[in-house]
């Protein structure tokens, strides 16, 4: 939701505010700002609203098993969909159980509500049972806060919070309820007046930059369109590839942005930045403009930023304003929602080539070039187990681009990002700026919830999963079937690659002892089973396609599959930290399969 304004629903006329208590505010105002799921978990502080969140049947509440995985779960729902999600905690370590979730969600610009009850005002800086400061302690995490006292103040307090979340940059708000708040009663007065002095996210660009940008387009020997989440948030994908179309220019598309630009078209480059693919990488490296749609140049892509592209000029689109020349000089800055500014892009730079399309052969036959020559691709590991690469394409291959795959944090991700083709925005889900392990299973539950007949996939790691692996039966008992692919290499996988390639092989405290050897602590089957899914474990290759085939052809509950893959198995490409992108030497010594040592 990238809009300027959130319209407030109306409400039905009568004569007579309806009184209501604070908690069923919570509700009527969720209701008339057209939320039908939440995810939570009761306590103390919020006893008052789920005593009425039972008596009323217009939202569903699925009770999770952790408050982070409520978190994770809206934000799943949410990047599935475009809307908001919704989280419910109670005070103390309920609401700091949803910082992880809600840092995540700052960080990946996802709209979310984080819905915390409070001790009694009264109590407030007593250092009452379970009472934290949760809105100092989410402030740095958050795009705002709201503390309610009273409750009368409801429900401009959580229209406001949606309104924030869902409109410029998405992000996490959060409101804090007290109590007492919650029981005592207040009319119910709708729509409520949205006071939000110096909140004024811009939508609009400015016609002369964006005609600025259309001149350095048409000028440019070695375009790229660097295209970031910010394009997935804006629901500008179908913009996107008209304008790439009209102008031909090569496209690359960030962690963030799978799904953004389609693989299979033949002017995506790919993933850039430290696992990307060359194409892509050098692209960017090597190009004279970089036009960049709601992306950060985050250091995982941009590498060493000092020798970071030194040839480009740069136009950086963003709706933050902040964002913009933070990292990299932006020569021609642009502020507004990335919706509207490719589309009027677009306009702008047919106006300006008149029909007369710049000559970009060379640069095209360039990158065809580096595409064949450094196709990605691994080798079969020698040591007898699965090649993680292949389960995860094949999980892709038999699944199709309409499903949605939400993966964990680690060397899976990267796979996944990889190995998976990507067809449509908001098909792939994953934590890329905070990196949390434990995303997984609640997202894609989440994502479940909001896309009930999409088929969707937790692709996740042997560490991820044993952190929020729990909300499996959150899932069974809800009937909220997703399927789970554990790709266990008995390790901490990403961590046990930076220590094979730059601490000489030390794997300190990296092994998990869950997947090889004759013990497997846990068994991730009998785990399966004892949730009430569907457990399976896959040792080798002529197995694989029938345990997909079979967890897609099960619905009636969770599926587990556990893939026993080779702990020696490594990311391809990959550029070092702190190297520049032109450190290719690299990539060409693991050309051109980029296979395993």
């Amino acid at each position: 939701m990238t809009t300027e304004t959130t319209p407030v629903p109306s409400a039905p006329a009568s004569a007579e505010p309806e009184m209501l208590t604070g908690s069923g505010a919570i509700i009527r105002t969720l209701e008339l700002l057209g939320v039908t799921d939440v995810f939570g978990i009761p306590g103390g502080a919020v006893i008052p609203l789920y005593d009425e969140l039972m008596t009323q049947t217009k939202i569903r509440h699925i009770l999770v098993r952790h408050e982070q995985g409520a978190g994770h779960a809206a934000e799943g729902y949410a990047s599935a969909t475009g809307r908001v999600g919704v989280a419910i905690a109670t005070s103390g370590p309920g609401a700091t159980n949803l910082v992880t979730a809600i840092a995540d969600a700052y960080m990946d610009s996802v709209p979310l509500l984080a819905i915390t009850g409070q001790v009694f005002s009264t109590s407030m800086g007593t250092d009452a049972f379970q009472e934290a400061d949760i809105i100092g302690i989410t402030m740095p995490i958050t795009k705002h806060s709201f503390l309610a006292r009273r409750a009368e103040e409801i429900p401009a307090a959580i229209a406001s919070a949606y309104h924030i979340a869902s409109t410029g940059r998405p992000g996490p708000v959060l409101v804090d309820i007290t109590k007492d708040a919650q029981q005592n009663l207040a009319p119910f007065i709708w729509p409520p007046k949205l006071d939000l002095p110096g909140y004024r996210p811009i939508v609009k660009a400015h016609g002369k930059q964006v005609q600025a940008a259309a001149q350095l387009l048409l000028a440019a020997k070695k375009p790229v369109l660097y295209v970031g989440g910010g394009v997935i948030r804006a629901h500008a994908a179908a913009e996107l590839l008209v304008l790439a179309e009209a102008t031909g220019a090569p496209v690359v598309t960030t962690l963030m942005a799978r799904g953004a630009f389609p693989d299979s078209h033949p002017q995506h480059l790919g993933m850039p930045g430290m696992h990307g693919t060359v194409s892509a990488v050098l692209s960017l490296q090597e190009s004279d403009l970089i036009i960049s749609f709601g992306a950060r140049f985050d250091d995982r892509v941009t590498g060493k930023i000092s020798e970071f592209a030194p040839n480009a000029k740069i136009v950086h689109v963003d709706v933050d304003p902040a964002e913009i020349s933070k990292i990299r000089f932006a020569d021609v800055p642009i502020v507004g929602d990335a919706k509207d500014v490719i589309a009027d892009l677009t306009l702008a730079w047919v106006d300006a080539a008149q029909g007369a399309a710049p000559d970009t052969a060379e640069w095209w036959t360039y990158l065809h070039g580096l595409k064949e020559e450094f196709p990605l691709g691994f080798t079969e590991p020698t040591d007898g187990l699965l090649a993680p690469q292949y389960v995860i394409q094949r999980i892709g291959e038999l699944t199709g681009p309409e499903a949605v795959y939400a993966a964990g944090v680690g060397q899976h991700q990267m796979w996944a990002a990889q190995y998976i083709k990507y067809e449509r925005p908001n098909s792939w889900l994953n934590s890329g700026g905070a990196g949390t392990m434990g995303y997984s299973i609640p997202a894609a539950m989440g994502a479940k919830v909001a896309e009930p007949d999409r088929v969707v996939w937790s692709i996740d790691g042997d560490g991820c999963f044993q952190m929020t692996n729990q909300e499996l039966a959150t899932c069974t008992i809800n009937q909220i079937p997703i399927k789970v692919a554990i790709i266990n290499n008995s390790s901490l996988g990403m961590v046990r690659q930076w220590q094979s390639l730059f601490y000489d092989g030390r794997h300190s405290f990296t092994d998990l002892n869950t997947g090889h050897g004759t013990a497997m602590v846990p068994d991730f089957v009998k785990m399966a089973d004892a949730y009430g899914a569907l457990g399976i474990r896959v040792t080798s290759k002529d197995q694989v396609d029938d345990a997909i085939k079979l967890a897609l052809a099960t619905n009636d509950r969770p599926v587990v599959i556990d893939f026993i893959v080779s702990p020696g198995a490594m990311v391809w490409p990959m550029v070092p930290q702190g190297v520049s992108n032109s450190f290719v030497q690299y990539a060409k010594d693991h050309a051109p399969t980029w296979g395993e040592e």
